[in-house]
């Protein structure tokens, strides 16, 4: 089975700075305005939307977080490579270690791993995966290389995720950073600003271990109370 190792952008250094501020801030002004301020800058949660048509009614054998190659194929999948890395949050933002993530997506060309979904979208590639099935680690960690997905008629570039815990679960979608169809997206345009920022994967430098023409996304995904 292939592993990935999770690998973040230091996303921490201005939320450490944020948190050193906050200490400050409860020691001048006392534990109830302290409570109040931390309450006010809790993170937003990830809002959930539609399951959307294509969750694949057969799931692949292989489910793994390395979607581009399948065992067995000497192929790899079409299309530029995309990392993507975050965490599992709740809005306090402590870490949910354990929890499952399921991904699932359409091709380079716009089509998905769906019986319903016809060779009018595209062509399927038979080197992708088109789903993964995984868990966060003991940081609340993921990592997953895919494909960047395509946009296809009515839908933006985007990717459906499900989110399972112990007391939560969500069904949700990622946007990109950036994406010209975004603004023509329903979906999308249903969503508040803050949602917006929620559900979009931001841009990051590509690591060493990363292949010279792949993209890399961050995107943490926060959990609000059940």
């Amino acid at each position: 089975m292939k592993k990935l190792t999770p690998h973040l952008p230091d996303l921490g250094r201005r939320r450490l700075v944020a948190a050193t501020l906050a200490v400050g801030t409860g020691a001048l002004l006392g534990s109830r305005a302290a409570l109040l301020l931390a309450q006010e800058r809790a993170l937003r949660a990830t809002p959930a939307m539609t399951l959307g048509p294509f969750y694949p009614d057969r799931l692949p054998a292989e489910q793994d977080a390395d979607l581009t190659v399948i065992a067995g194929r000497p192929g790899r999948a079409a299309g530029q490579v995309l990392y993507l890395a975050g965490r599992v949050l709740d809005t306090s933002g402590k870490p949910l270690p354990g929890a499952r993530l399921e991904l699932w997506q359409a091709n380079a060309h716009g089509r998905y791993i769906h019986s319903g979904d016809s060779d009018s979208s595209g062509p399927l590639d038979p080197n992708f995966q088109g789903y993964a099935s995984l868990r966060t680690d003991a940081a609340g960690r993921y990592r997953i290389k895919t494909i960047k997905p395509a946009p296809y008629s009515g839908r933006t570039a985007h990717l459906h995720f499900n989110v399972d815990t112990r007391v939560a679960r969500l069904t949700t979608q990622m946007f990109f950073e950036g994406e010209r169809l975004n603004e023509r997206d329903g979906l999308y345009r249903a969503l508040s600003l803050e949602e917006r920022h929620a559900a979009t994967g931001r841009w990051m430098d590509r690591s060493p271990d990363m292949e010279a023409a792949a993209l890399a996304v961050a995107w943490d995904i926060v959990l609000g109370p059940a």
